[in-house]
This record gives structure tokens, C-alpha cells and sequence, in this order.
């Protein structure tokens, strides 16, 4: 019985297992965002949300036991460089799965598993949300837009005349 075990065996042997969590993992910190199968998606989420956390503190023992997962010296890099800034103020949730429907050869159900701070359309929408909005006087403005305007329309009868 499996009673509360919440890994997904994904048909695999152990070591299968944790080399194609690996594999997902670093193509995943390397390219921001990777198509794969759904249940695959779903597996690496619960896989690297944990790795994402530790890496936003550096230190030598965060960097060991990451390196124990991953096993890839640039991912790391990459990881603790670029992707740990980015991930410094959210509190969890690093990752977004999409579905994008079924696959034509085998009609598995395919995703797009991305991070969630490198996705550059809903990344501006939310960065516009939390801009401070501009403070406008209203006085006078009406006064203005006349002025201007005044001067426009003499030299336009003067255009109309010749």
C-alpha cells in the first residue's frame, strides 16, 4: 500500500528515476522552460521546488546538497547566480505548468513547465500592476489647452485667406 507517499514512480527504476529528474532539472535551470509529458512536469515540480528554496541563501552546504541532486557544475552557477536574484522575494510557487494538449504519436498529455519569474509576458503585466500609478494636477489644465489652442486657429484663418 502507498498509503501518503506522494512520489510519482513514473513506471522507473529508483536510479532511472532520479537521473531523469536530474536531466529535467538542469535543461529546466538552463533553458527557463521545458516541454515534457504532464505527469513528468507534475514529478519535477515536487522535485525542484525544494532545490529553488535552498539556493536562495548562499552557502557552501546549500551548494553541496544541490550539487548531490543535480550534478552539474554550470546549473549551479545559474542557479545561484541569475535564478536565486530573481526567486529572492517569492515565498514559494518558482514554478508554472501549461497544458498544451495531447501529443500526436502517442497521445500523451504534453505541458510547458517554465519559471515563473522569466516569463516575459506575464512577468511585465505584473510588474505594471505594482507601479505606483502617476499623479496629475487637474487644475489649470483646461486653461491651457485653450491657450494653445488659440493661437493655432489665427494662423490657420491666415492660411485659409491667401
Amino acid at each position: 500500500m502507498r498509503h501518503g507517499v506522494k512520489l510519482n514512480r513514473l513506471s522507473r527504476t529508483s536510479a532511472h528515476r532520479k537521473s531523469l529528474m536530474s536531466n529535467l532539472a538542469i535543461e529546466l535551470i538552463s533553458h527557463k522552460r521545458i516541454q515534457t509529458t504532464l505527469a513528468k512536469a507534475k514529478a519535477l515540480r515536487v522535485y525542484i521546488e525544494p532545490l529553488l528554496t535552498r539556493a536562495k541563501t548562499d552557502s557552501t552546504h546549500n551548494r553541496r546538497i544541490i550539487f548531490s541532486y543535480l550534478q552539474d557544475k554550470e546549473s549551479i552557477q545559474e542557479l545561484f547566480g541569475t535564478i536565486s536574484e530573481k526567486i529572492a522575494n517569492r515565498p514559494g510557487g518558482y514554478t508554472r505548468i501549461i497544458k498544451l494538449g495531447k501529443r500526436v504519436g502517442d497521445n500523451a498529455e504534453v505541458a510547458l513547465i517554465e519559471l515563473v519569474d522569466f516569463n516575459e509576458i506575464y512577468g511585465k503585466t505584473a510588474a505594471a500592476e505594482k507601479a505606483p500609478a502617476k499623479k496629475t494636477r487637474r487644475a489649470g489644465g483646461a486653461k491651457k489647452k485653450a491657450d494653445e489652442a488659440a493661437p493655432e486657429a489665427p494662423a490657420a484663418e491666415e492660411k485659409a485667406a491667401e
